[in-house]
């Protein structure tokens, strides 16, 4: 089954958009043209009114919920910063392996947990060959 894609013109995207202009609402237009992405129209009003969105979204929130916004916000943050401090140490460790690998010819695999008396015994048996 294949999908069906509508590609709508630069004129009648405008018109739509002068209708909305005019006073019929987004909705009203959706219906009117079966337009059914919900965020369709509101593109093209965006670029192409004069005046853009006849309303303004204003957002009401009680003291707790703003207080609660700007904890999670500087969690977030927190978050960021230690996951970019785990990054770096993981770097780091990376390129200690590589160092290791090079240095003592000793293949480390990242599944294989190796301990130091192995390591010593494969850097032997590499060495003497």
């Amino acid at each position: 089954m294949k999908k069906t894609y509508k590609r709508y013109s630069e004129a009648f995207k405008r018109q739509v958009v002068a209708e909305y202009e005019a006073g019929i609402s987004v909705n009203g237009l959706q219906k009117k043209y079966d337009i059914r992405g919900s965020g369709t129209i509101a593109g093209w009003i965006k670029k192409y009114a004069r005046e853009g969105f006849r309303h303004e979204l204003i957002r009401i929130q009680t003291k707790d919920e703003i207080q609660r916004i700007k904890t999670l916000e500087k969690k977030i943050e927190e978050l960021e910063q230690a996951l970019g401090k785990v990054m770096l140490e993981k770097m780091k460790l990376e390129s200690i392996v590589e160092v290791l690998e090079e240095s003592y010819g000793v293949e480390i695999k990242k599944n294989e947990a190796l301990s130091s008396n192995d390591l010593q015994t494969k850097s032997k048996t590499s060495k003497g060959k």
